[in-house]
């Protein structure tokens, strides 16, 4: 941990202040507690700014900016899918700031950014799949479910979680997945089909990976990202990806429009985008691929070249008209069906 700070100081220091002050950067944070206070701490360390996190998924996240948008009391949100941060976007919820950083960053951050008008940014980016708890499938006699098809099979009834997609990015990555690999009435009988074999419906997206590990249930539907720190804690968890194709997150970060610490807020979202602080990702045990290209890759963040991955429309599912049709078409058709 100590060689961390080190590293990071440098980088860190030339977003500050000569003289750091006792400002406060209100920040929505949307990735793992662990990230979230790592970071805290270390800039408080090497700029003297207070950030005052809250932690949020970021389905709640776009609820709380939507509540809040006549009165904004949040200046960055940092991390969760980027869908919704397309639709803060697209609201008027987020402010349009063009980083001097992008250029250091993958093809794939700089599309986000230019498809939000610069209104947010990608910061790290993970691929959906399962997570499988190794000794519970064995116990049970279950086979490691490799595809989508996989997880329709009456063998896994009641073995199987995943997050409500009202709440959970991660979830409604899934269904938007599903919508372009599918086509959108297939994915919906799909979905159907697959919530006989669902034994919870999580509120946010990284519960399910948690109940694997745990053995509270055998199978999640999940980034695969979030599997390694469980199985470092040693839990028996492994991951797959489905052998049809599948989507990927891209996580981003935004500055809220109305901000009370402006230029703060900003010097933070200069300083999240250095390869320096993309660190804290893997440090804190989150192995998402980082957007700056300068970051070390840590051995354990998913290999995108392995993964069958689809052409996912970050635009047309990031459209906040389109996400509140498909979770309302979800919980009329699929989530008011008994199980």
């Amino acid at each position: 941990m100590k060689k961390i700070f080190a590293m990071t100081a440098a980088a860190a220091l030339l977003g500050a202040t000569g003289a750091a002050s006792a400002q406060t950067v209100n920040v929505i944070c949307s990735v793992q507690a662990e990230w979230c206070n790592m970071i805290a701490t270390v800039y408080a360390r090497t700029t003297g700014v207070k950030l005052n996190m809250s932690l949020k998924g970021s389905g709640e996240a776009l609820a709380q900016l939507i509540a809040e948008k006549e009165n904004p009391k949040t200046d960055v949100w940092f991390g969760g899918t980027g869908d919704p941060h397309l639709q803060a976007a697209e609201s008027g919820l987020t402010l349009e700031y063009k980083s001097p950083s992008l250029p250091q960053l993958y093809p794939w951050a700089q599309q986000q950014a230019q498809q939000s008008g610069w209104k947010t940014v990608g910061i790290y980016s993970g691929p959906l799949g399962f997570g499988y708890n190794t000794e519970l499938l064995a116990k049970k006699k279950l086979a490691v479910p490799r595809s989508w098809a996989d997880l329709l099979k009456p063998e896994y009834k009641g073995d199987i979680q995943v997050a409500n997609p009202a709440s959970s990015g991660t979830a409604y990555t899934m269904i938007a997945t599903l919508v372009q690999l599918m086509g959108e009435d297939k994915a919906f009988e799909y979905l159907k089909g697959l919530h006989k074999n669902v034994g919870q419906y999580t509120r946010s997206g990284t519960g399910p990976i948690k109940a694997v590990a745990r053995g509270e249930t055998a199978v999640s539907i999940s980034f695969v990202h979030d599997a390694p720190q469980e199985r470092m804690q040693g839990f028996p968890v492994e991951t797959v990806t489905p052998s049809e194709g599948t989507g990927a997150e891209i996580g981003s970060m935004s500055i809220i429009k109305g901000a009370r610490n402006l230029a703060e807020a900003k010097k933070f979202y200069e300083w999240a985008l250095t390869p320096q602080a993309q660190t804290f990702g893997a440090a804190a045990k989150q192995f998402q691929l980082p957007s700056n290209k300068a970051t070390p890759v840590d051995g354990n963040v998913p290999d995108f070249k392995k993964i069958k991955m689809i052409d996912y429309d970050y635009a047309k599912y990031g459209a906040s008209g389109e996400r509140k049709r498909l979770i309302a078409r979800w919980e009329k058709d699929v989530n008011s069906l008994p199980r």
